[in-house]
């Protein structure tokens, strides 16, 4: 098998987010071995415009809150998107977070 990039592990994993759920960068980065990488997963979302079926909008900051959206065409793109998977969305943040959270490492 090759190696991959992690900006494709990246990808890889983003692209099995579920309809309607969400996850966040550090989620990503610890289920794939580099922990302190969440920085790295939101550089290689900001770069997932490029991919075809990436949900790039499913993921989030720890917290729920939108931080990506400014990579996003159109003013509220990413906050729409959600909101058309039923993802309430009030002032950038998500609405029970912790509900929808889908983590990689108990999920995957």
């Amino acid at each position: 098998m090759e190696e991959q990039n992690f900006f494709d592990r990246v990808y890889e994993v983003a692209s099995l987010i579920p309809y309607g759920r969400v996850t966040s960068y550090g989620a990503i980065a610890k289920y794939l071995g580099a922990a302190r990488s969440a920085r790295m997963v939101g550089y290689a979302m900001n770069g997932s415009g490029l991919k075809e079926n990436v949900p790039a909008h499913r993921v989030v900051n720890r917290k729920g809150v939108l931080t990506g959206k400014h990579h996003f065409q159109g003013t509220n793109l990413m906050q729409q998107l959600l909101e058309s998977e039923g993802v309430l969305v009030i002032d950038n943040q998500i609405q029970e977070f912790e509900k929808i959270f889908w983590d990689p490492a108990i999920e995957l």
